[in-house]
């Protein structure tokens, strides 16, 4: 599997874990339908606890990009919920947005930056 963690980072390894499996599936490595590694495999894969890779998983479903299938694990199922997923990303842009503007960083080179970041995943 592709994914990279950061021991060193800041960033909780449960959403290191949970934003690289959204990058995999932006960028098509993950499709939909694919059954995810066991909480255990990958957990061992990468040299982690379950618990984090549990987390991540349950935040996954809880955003709407995997399902639990009692046969086949957690699967990639992306919810086409489109005004939901708008709301989700609102979310998360929200502490972006006010970082960069508490930054000094100004609309047109925030709405820039993430003009590049979606043209780099594709």
């Amino acid at each position: 599997m592709f994914i990279e963690i950061d021991f060193n980072s800041d960033e909780a390894l449960y959403m290191q874990l949970r934003n690289q499996i959204i990058l995999g599936i932006a960028t098509s490595k993950l499709k939909e339908g694919e059954s995810l590694p066991s909480v255990r495999s990958l957990a061992d894969a990468i040299g982690i606890n379950m618990h984090t890779v549990n987390k991540a998983y349950a935040t996954l479903k809880q955003d709407g990009f995997v399902r639990v299938d009692r046969r086949r694990g957690v699967v990639v199922a992306v919810d086409l919920n489109k005004l939901q997923n708008i709301e989700i990303m609102k979310g998360y842009l929200r502490p972006i947005a006010a970082a960069a503007m508490a930054k000094g960083i100004s609309r047109e080179e925030a709405m820039k930056t993430m003009a590049d970041v979606y043209d780099e995943l594709f």
